[in-house]
């Protein structure tokens, strides 16, 4: 079987080596254009670029696959099939139609549950207790199409979207050489998406980092553990921005939400008589520490509101 793959971030780098030590012939890599990162605004390649140029593998970056050069460029290459992993781009209707046994979509939810372009992220804000990985079958919708094979995942209570990146990763890797198997033996049993039970999970952005303190303690500890590594949970001290990390829901406690209660440990009031004790942040200007080496060099009153 060969095969084209398209992707992009670190989430698709497992499911890129599994394929490349299976018996399957990965005829190119299609990844996003190389972008400016960090303070310097150096060229960086994506990581399925590096990964696919480690095997000596042909890699394409078209802006948009929209275009006849692309179109005529997959057609030549001719694939059996092509899979996509977060590729970051929509795949038009022109390109499906290419290789005979179909595109397929390896995507961080247990679907139709949060269909989107951040899933993983979303089911931690939310506090899902359990999320998953799933195979489809592509079509002209936003992660509409037929399910090929599910796996499911706990939710650990205090585990942040990168630590869920990391393990649903390498569950795509193994799911996706299971559904290759089944597709190679034409043996695949397709299921139909129910649209009544989607939900959405959209792209993230710093819009949805400020903490709203009137929030239990829980959901805040959610909405932090979902925004790590980033946009990361943020709020306000002293006129400054302060990045919130990591916390864990402390015991019951009255008080004004964002109200500081203890600095020992760090604890501040939230919403539903809830309280939260905040264990690693960064304040503007400063380097990321723990909540006792912040404490240690700023001097924090009780009853200082956060927001």
């Amino acid at each position: 079987m060969k095969i084209i793959f398209m992707g992009t971030p670190d989430f698709a780098v497992p499911c890129l080596e599994r394929l490349i030590r299976s018996e399957y012939e990965v005829l190119a890599v299609f990844t996003q254009p190389d972008k400016k990162k960090g303070r310097n605004y150096a060229i960086s390649p994506p990581p399925i670029k590096e990964l696919a140029l480690k095997y000596g593998i042909k890699v394409f970056q078209p802006e948009n696959l929209k275009s006849i050069d692309t179109t005529k460029l997959i057609t030549e290459l001719k694939p059996d099939l092509i899979v996509v992993v977060a590729y970051g781009k929509i795949l038009p209707k022109e390109v499906l139609k290419i290789p005979p046994l179909g595109c397929i979509n390896v995507h961080g939810s247990l679907l139709p549950k949060y269909r989107g372009a951040a899933p993983i992220q979303w089911a931690v804000i939310n506090g899902e207790k359990i999320t998953g990985i799933t195979t489809m079958y592509m079509d002209s919708g936003l992660d509409t199409g037929d399910i090929i094979l599910k796996s499911e995942a706990q939710v650990g209570g205090d585990e942040t979207s990168g630590e869920l990146f990391d393990r649903l990763s390498v569950m795509g890797a193994e799911l996706l050489i299971k559904t290759l198997e089944k597709i190679k033996t034409g043996n695949v049993k397709r299921e139909k998406q129910i649209d009544k039970e989607a939900s959405y999970a959209p792209m993230l952005d710093r819009s949805v980092s400020k903490i709203n303190w009137n929030y239990s303690a829980e959901k805040i500890h959610n909405l932090v553990r979902g925004l790590n590594p980033w946009p990361i949970a943020r709020t306000g001290i002293d006129g400054k921005g302060l990045k919130i990390y990591k916390t864990k829901v402390y015991k019951p406690m009255c008080g004004r939400p964002g109200e500081v209660k203890s600095v020992e440990p760090f604890v501040v009031a939230c919403g539903n008589n809830s309280s939260i004790e905040i264990l690693e942040l960064q304040l503007e200007s400063k380097k990321r520490m723990s909540s006792e080496d912040f404490l240690r060099g700023h001097r924090l009153n009780i009853g200082v509101i956060l927001g």
